[in-house]
């Protein structure tokens, strides 16, 4: 079969499976997400029927889905609201670093990867998928939430932070001294400070700039600014997921709104193609001899996540329900991840299968915490406030006196 024939059979059977996959989940109250993932899992590589010829559209596709994920969340804020959750958030993404990275660390020493694989597997664990609960958040109409914003502000102090750990990581691996280091830390953190001013200083002359009453030129146009920052992003170090959020704030206004209905469906089109590329780059073979581990890590890190999304909501004065709904949602890891393991696994291939096992378990258990972890944590929470509430009235209620017993009573009680 001529190349372009079978790219073009193959991509539109995905598509096709992807809407079909869609429906049906939207059906049992599903998210996608997990069902896009098995998908890629049986048609790559190792899988049920390996699908060769859309394989590099596929990668492009998923690039521009995480970048369009990203966009999308920047729109729903401005450039003031994002300083602020800044402002208000950064011990949370104290507590973030230290609940999540530590297991990763920590089990990286215990398997004998020395300090290199520990740093790199501590990142694995720490940093969440921004482009999954951002499709996540989206998928459950939750944008509007009180906790999004804390959401939000978690996601966002972890993706400026890839600014400096990338780089820092980077260096460690290519064994690269302290001056090299220092000078490529200080590259990203200048590109991340000079497009955040722009955003502040300069984000009406931007959207003005960039506005217009034709829907098809507002279209070419931001997505064109946002590729663009987003390449350019990931040239000078900094994730190109950042750059693409920074491009989101810095937009406002009409513009905003106009940008937002042209794009989403871009971004759920593409959205699904990154979910399926990730399945698609994993071979299934690769799974079962790290799965217990992998399975273990993820376990752990599922409570210290939730524990992130409560202790942040809590500081914001967000109620019980939208704590436990804020850590369920933060659950899942996903791009980040996988890109550090890929940086990591020259030095340390052991990282590879069992980061990617580990990612997949929790893309998969992500989008079902979002959903549960509220209803499950206010059920126990009622059945133990009324257990306690019964064990209060038991030890309240008095004992009968000696003249209130019947004979019968009286007699037995004599004997």
């Amino acid at each position: 079969m001529h190349d372009t024939t079978a790219l073009l059979v193959e991509l539109g059977s995905v598509i096709l499976g992807l809407g079909i996959i869609g429906r049906f989940a939207g059906r049992i109250g599903l998210s996608p997400i997990p069902l896009y993932l098995l998908a890629g899992l049986a048609f790559g590589e190792g899988g049920l029927l390996p699908l060769g010829a859309s394989e590099e559209f596929t990668a492009i596709g998923a690039e521009i889905g995480v970048i369009l994920l990203l966009l999308l969340l920047g729109l729903e804020y401005s450039a003031s609201e994002l300083v602020t959750s800044l402002k208000t958030q950064y011990p949370s993404g104290a507590v973030d670093f230290v609940l999540n990275a530590t297991p990763g660390a920590a089990a990286g020493l215990m398997l004998g990867w020395g300090p290199v694989g520990a740093v790199a597997l501590a990142g694995v664990t720490w940093i969440s998928s921004s482009g999954v609960i951002a499709k996540v958040m989206t998928d459950m109409g939750r944008l509007g939430n009180r906790e999004t914003p804390v959401i939000l502000g978690v996601l966002v102090i972890e993706d400026l932070a890839m600014a400096i750990y990338l780089p820092l990581l980077t260096a460690m691996l290519a064994g690269v001294g302290l001056a090299g280091g220092s000078i490529a830390l200080l590259i990203a953190l200048g590109t991340v400070g000079f497009v955040l001013y722009l955003a502040l200083r300069h984000g009406r002359l931007i959207s003005r700039a960039v506005s217009s009453d034709n829907p098809e030129m507002l279209l070419l146009v931001v997505l064109g600014l946002t590729v663009l920052v987003a390449g350019v992003a990931q040239q000078l170090q900094v994730s190109a997921a950042v750059g693409a959020f920074l491009v989101g704030i810095a937009l406002s206004g009409e513009v905003a709104e106009g940008a937002r209905k042209l794009l989403t469906p871009l971004r759920d089109l593409f959205a699904a193609v990154f979910f399926v590329f990730f399945g698609l780059s994993t071979d299934p073979a690769e799974i079962p001899p790290v799965l217990l581990p992998a399975a273990l890590l993820a376990v752990v890190t599922v409570f210290t996540k939730i524990g992130t999304g409560w202790y942040a909501s809590r500081r914001a004065g967000v109620g019980p329900r939208g704590r436990w709904r804020a850590g369920g949602t933060l659950v899942a890891r996903g791009e980040f991840s996988i890109v550090i393991a890929g940086l990591a696994v020259a030095t340390e291939p052991r990282i590879g299968p069992i980061a990617t096992a580990y990612v997949l378990i929790l893309v998969i258990v992500g989008p079902l915490t979002a959903r549960w972890t509220e209803p499950v944590a206010s059920k126990l929470q009622a059945a133990l406030a009324g257990k306690r509430k019964q064990q209060a009235v038991a030890v309240e209620q008095p004992m009968p006196s000696h003249d209130d017993l019947t004979p019968e009573h009286a007699g037995r009680d004599s004997d």
